[in-house]
This record gives structure tokens, sequence and C-alpha cells, in this order.
């Protein structure tokens, strides 16, 4: 199904329903438009703003009939202060140095990509990802992304233990994905990784940190609400997560 706005408009299009990757029994479908044109940036930034996410060259979003589990959800970055419990993820990754790249694939990188996937989604959408796979998804855009990497800088060579694919928009960063070394449980690195960008989104003058989707009954994705304060996208716009 396409929807057609003319030249100066984006064209969208409508996924076939797919198994629902976070409600078993449920199917979902997509609404998706591209984002090649000279306007890209500005496209991503507005549609980022209204729920979209990006994957390579595409914005989308949820459009499931009869659900409306999917709700993107945004960190205040100016109003976030860190608890006893995320200035001990801090202290724990201290010897752990984060540096921003451009977004160029290396075989290092998907190698632990690949052990992240193996350990903890053996299973999941991307379990099949191939080396063209990879590279596709880090170097496909026509946006502002960079990669975040955080290396171990006390050992020689200093291995790759985390990294992020990010995107800046006009007012936040979106972290499209991340992994991490999955060896390494005490230093709860999935968490260190949101905190860093919020630092970061603070020293860029930048109020947001998107995180894309949370699902309530999806038990994954329930870390996100301890970022507070935490905004969630409704029907009446971007409201604070109260509950």
């Amino acid at each position: 199904m396409t929807e057609h706005f003319g030249n100066r408009f984006p064209q969208f299009y409508i996924t076939a329903p797919q198994p629902c990757p976070y409600l078993p029994g449920r199917f979902e479908k997509k609404v998706f438009t591209h984002l090649l044109s000279e306007n890209a940036v500005t496209l991503n930034d507005t549609l980022s703003q209204a729920g979209f996410r990006r994957s390579q060259n595409i914005a989308y979003r949820p459009a499931c009939d009869g659900c409306s589990a999917c709700v993107s959800v945004r960190i205040r970055v100016n109003d976030f202060t860190p608890n006893k419990s995320f200035r001990r993820i801090l202290a724990r990754n201290d010897d752990l140095v984060s540096t921003s790249k451009p977004a160029r694939a290396t075989q290092e990188q998907f190698s632990l990509l690949r052990s992240y996937l193996d350990t903890r989604h053996p299973q999941g959408g991307m379990a099949d990802m191939t080396p063209l796979d990879y590279v596709s998804m880090i170097e496909d855009t026509t946006v502002r992304s960079s990669l975040i990497e955080y290396r171990l800088m006390k050992d020689e060579p200093s291995p790759l233990y985390a990294m992020a694919l990010t995107d800046q928009l006009q007012d936040g960063l979106s972290m499209v994905y991340s992994f991490y070394n999955p060896q390494d449980d005490s230093r709860s690195l999935g968490t260190f990784m949101v905190l860093d960008h919020i630092a970061r989104a603070r020293v860029l003058g930048l109020p947001y940190v998107y995180l894309g989707y949370w699902v309530a009954d999806c038990r994954k994705m329930s870390y996100k609400m301890r970022f507070r304060p935490l905004e969630a996208l409704g029907l009446d716009g971007w409201n604070a997560v109260t509950d």
C-alpha cells in the first residue's frame, strides 16, 4: 500500500503483517519511508520527533491493527540526575574510554556483535546477520550518524568492549542500536552506554536522548523506565512518564 504526497513530500508505505518480535501471538505492521532525498537529515529529525525510528536508509514506526503497545520514549537530559545505582555503574566503568568515530564497519565490531547476538539473542531477528548485513546496517545512512566505541584502555591492545550506532538529531541523540561484551555482566554495559549518551547530549547542548520503543509487557524493555525523567509520545504529543 502506498500513499503519495507529490514530489515535495516523501512516499509512505505499509508493510505486510509479520509476527510481533515483542508480544507473542500478535502481528506487527509498519509504516515507513525512504531517507534518500537531499532533505534526509531534516526528514529524519521531523520523523524522529513523531515517533519514527531509523534502520539504514528507512524511517519506520509501528502501524499495527488494534494495538498501540509500542511507545516512543526519550530522556530529558537537563533534568536527569543519576541515582545511587547509576553512580555505581558509572564507577564500575570508569576504566572505559568512549570515542566517537565515523560510521564505518570493521571486523572487530562485527566479531563483538556476533558474540553478543549468539549469547543474548540467539533466536532474535538479527541472529543470521552476515558481515555484509552488518556493513549495510552501519554504513547505509544519509543522516548524521556516528559510532561510539567503548574500549578498555588499560589493556594493550585496547579491546572493544561495547559500541553504539547513534544519530545526532536537531534536538537530541538517537540510540539506533548498541551491543557489548556479553561475558561481563558486572559492568551493566547497556545501562552505562545510555548514561554516557546522556552526558554526551548535555555537552552538545541537546535536550533529549531517544531510546526507541518501550513495550509495557516486554521484560527486555523494562530498563528504559529507569531513566527518569522520561517522556513518552502519545496522541497529544510528548508527555512526562509519571507511573
